[in-house]
Order: structure tokens, then C-alpha cells, then sequence
């Protein structure tokens, strides 16, 4: 499924593509929950959108395979 929506404040338009996700658990240390949680804040501020801490780990794991040459 993809949705069109406008950036908060800019009125640039963007397509976003909303694929399914599976709920999966891993065990990271209290530092790293911190830090995301601080990365989302700061997203929040720059886009002026909501982020989970989920959404901050799928955006670094994105980052990380799009480096290595593996588009998801």
C-alpha cells in the first residue's frame, strides 16, 4: 500500500510505502534504549512527525543494508 501525505510545515508532498511488519523481541542494554528514545525526540523535532523507538531501530537497520549493497 502506498500513502501520499505533506511534511508538517514544509507542504512538500512524499510518498511513503506501508509495508506489513512482524512483531519480533530482541534484548538491548539501557543505553541504547536511551539513545533511541533521544533519536526519536530529536526525528520528532526535524520532521515534525511521531517516532517509536521501533521505527528508529527499522530506519538504522535500513541504513545499515543499503550500505552493505541490499536494498529491503
Amino acid at each position: 500500500m502506498v500513502l501520499l501525505y505533506k511534511m508538517k510545515n514544509r507542504g512538500v508532498s512524499a510518498v511513503q510505502e506501508k509495508e506489513k511488519l512482524v512483531k519480533t523481541s530482541v534484548y538491548l542494554e539501557e543505553e541504547v534504549m536511551e539513545a533511541l528514545g533521544e533519536t526519536a525526540r530529536e526525528l520528532e523535532k526535524e520532521t515534525g512527525r511521531r517516532w517509536s523507538r521501533g521505527g528508529i531501530i527499522r530506519l538504522a537497520l535500513s541504513d545499515f543494508f543499503t550500505r552493505r549493497g541490499k536494498m529491503l
